[in-house]
């Protein structure tokens, strides 16, 4: 059974940083994608960054280039996304996914549950 564990949300002041990790198990995960999207109030489920457990090829949406890092450690099975210089419109909830389909990964296996992530400005 795939699960996809993350954590690491809170409340954070405009400008501040979080971390946010996913614990992937339950099977081999070397021919795919993680990505984290990202859900706000009101809004659709958006793609902001992805990487490729094989070669750490990543993707980032415009609106957190710069800003946001993600990477894996794949000896732990783990996904984490630096947020850096976080903005009130980053207030979303923040999910984990594995998928294919090249750098937007646009097939979905898995979610997790999501975890909040609250920008106060």
């Amino acid at each position: 059974q795939v699960q996809l564990v993350e954590s690491g949300g809170g409340l954070v002041q405009a400008g501040g940083s979080l971390r946010l990790s996913c614990a992937a198990s339950g099977r081999t995960f070397s021919s795919y994608a993680m990505g984290w999207f990202r859900q706000a109030p009101g809004k659709g489920r958006d793609l902001i960054a992805s990487i490729t457990w094989t070669g750490g090829r990543t993707y980032y949406a415009e609106s957190v280039k710069g800003r946001f890092t993600i990477s894996t450690d794949s000896a732990k099975n783990m996904v984490y996304l630096q947020m850096n210089s976080l903005k009130p419109e980053d207030t979303a909830v923040y999910y984990c996914a594995v998928g294919s389909g090249g750098p937007q990964i646009p097939i979905i296996y898995y979610w997790g549950q999501g975890t909040q992530v609250t920008v106060s400005s």
